[in-house]
C-alpha cells in the first residue's frame, strides 16, 4: 500500500474577528490565549495562527508585548510551528500589523493577497449585546471598509519577512488573490513550496459553496503546479464542512475561534481544541494521517523553531 497523506492542521485561537461578548470561551488574555493555542497543538495542531488582544478589553492589538508572554509559554510546552498574524485587523495601517512578525522573526507568517471589502457586518444581527462600546463599531464600521493589501504593502511585508527567514501562508480570498500571488511567484519575490491559504465565506470575498472550493482548486493547479502546498479556511457554519471537502480533495485545513466560534448548529465551542479534535477524527475517518510539527517543516521548508526571535 502507498504511504497515508499527511495533513496539516492549522489552529487560530483568538483572531481580530470576534469580539468578547460573541463567546465565554474566545481567549483575550496572554494566559488565556497560551492555554489554548497549547490544547490545540495537543490535539493535533501542527500551526498554531496567533493574534494577540488588549487583556482589558480584548481590542485586537499588534503590540509585540503583549505577544511575548504567550508565545514563551507555547514555545516552551510544544513543538508547534508559530504562525504570527500581518494581518491584524483590518482597521490597522499596514507598519501596526508588520510589527510582531517583524519584531519575532516567526518560522511563518501570513499575508493577505489582496485588497478587499471585508464585511463583519451581518453578525449584528445575531448578536446584540456588547460588553465594550469598541466591539460594536468593530461591526458597524466595516460597512465601509477596505481591508488595504496593495501590490505595495504585499512587497514590502514579503522582502522583510524574507530576509529574517520567514515564509508565509498566502492567506487568498479570492481567485483575484491566486493571480496576484502568481505575480509575485513570475517576479521571483516568492518561491515553492507555496503555502495557500484559501479563505471562504467571509463578506466580500469568494462564497462558501463548494463549487467555490473547487474553482479555487483549479485556478491555483493552473497556476502554481506542484509548487504549493493547499489548506482550507472555511468561515462560520462552513468551517467543518469545508475542510472535509478539501481534505478529500487533497488540501491541508485550518479550523480555531478566530474562524468560527461554533461546534454545531446553535453550539458555541469550548475551545479551539475542540474544533481540532473533530476535524482529525474527520481525517482519520478518511484515512488521512495528521501531520506533525516536524512534517509540516519538512513539507513547507521551514528555517525550524531555533531560529527564531522568541
Amino acid at each position: 500500500m502507498s504511504k497515508s497523506r499527511k495533513v496539516i492542521i492549522t489552529c487560530a485561537p483568538t483572531g481580530a474577528i470576534h469580539t468578547p461578548s460573541m463567546s465565554p470561551y474566545l481567549p483575550v488574555t496572554a494566559d488565556e490565549i497560551a492555554a489554548a493555542a497549547i490544547a490545540a497543538a495537543q490535539a493535533g495542531a501542527a500551526i498554531l495562527h496567533l493574534h494577540a488582544r488588549n487583556p482589558e478589553d480584548g481590542r485586537p492589538s499588534q503590540d509585540p508585548e503583549l505577544f511575548v508572554p504567550f508565545l514563551e509559554q507555547i514555545k516552551a510546552r510544544t513543538d508547534a510551528v508559530v504562525n504570527i498574524t500581518t494581518g491584524g485587523s483590518p482597521h490597522m495601517t499596514v507598519e501596526d500589523r508588520m510589527r510582531p512578525a517583524m519584531a519575532f522573526k516567526p518560522e511563518v507568517a501570513s499575508l493577505n493577497m489582496g485588497s478587499m471589502n471585508f464585511g463583519l457586518f451581518p453578525m449584528l444581527q445575531r448578536f446584540r449585546e456588547f460588553r465594550h462600546e469598541w466591539e460594536r463599531q468593530h461591526l458597524e464600521n466595516s460597512r465601509d471598509l477596505i481591508f488595504k493589501n496593495t501590490f505595495k504593502d504585499i512587497e514590502a511585508i514579503l522582502r522583510k519577512g524574507t530576509e529574517n527567514g520567514t515564509r508565509f501562508e498566502f492567506e487568498c480570498y479570492d481567485i483575484s488573490h491566486l493571480y496576484n500571488l502568481a505575480h509575485f511567484l513570475d517576479r521571483g519575490l516568492v518561491s515553492g513550496p507555496l503555502f495557500v491559504q484559501s479563505v471562504f465565506g467571509i463578506l466580500g470575498g469568494i462564497g462558501p459553496h463548494p463549487e467555490d472550493l473547487m474553482h479555487m482548486r483549479r485556478t491555483a493547479d493552473r497556476l502554481f503546479g506542484d509548487q504549493y502546498q493547499w489548506s482550507i479556511l472555511g468561515a462560520g457554519k462552513g468551517q467543518i464542512a469545508l475542510a472535509s471537502i478539501g481534505a478529500a480533495m487533497g488540501s491541508h485545513v485550518r479550523v480555531g475561534l478566530e474562524d468560527s466560534l461554533w461546534i454545531g448548529p446553535g453550539q458555541l465551542a469550548k475551545s479551539s481544541a475542540e474544533q481540532v479534535t473533530r476535524i482529525r477524527t474527520v481525517l482519520e475517518a478518511l484515512n488521512l494521517e495528521v501531520a506533525t510539527p516536524a512534517e509540516a517543516r519538512s513539507l513547507l521548508g521551514l528555517k525550524g523553531a531555533d531560529k527564531v526571535a522568541f
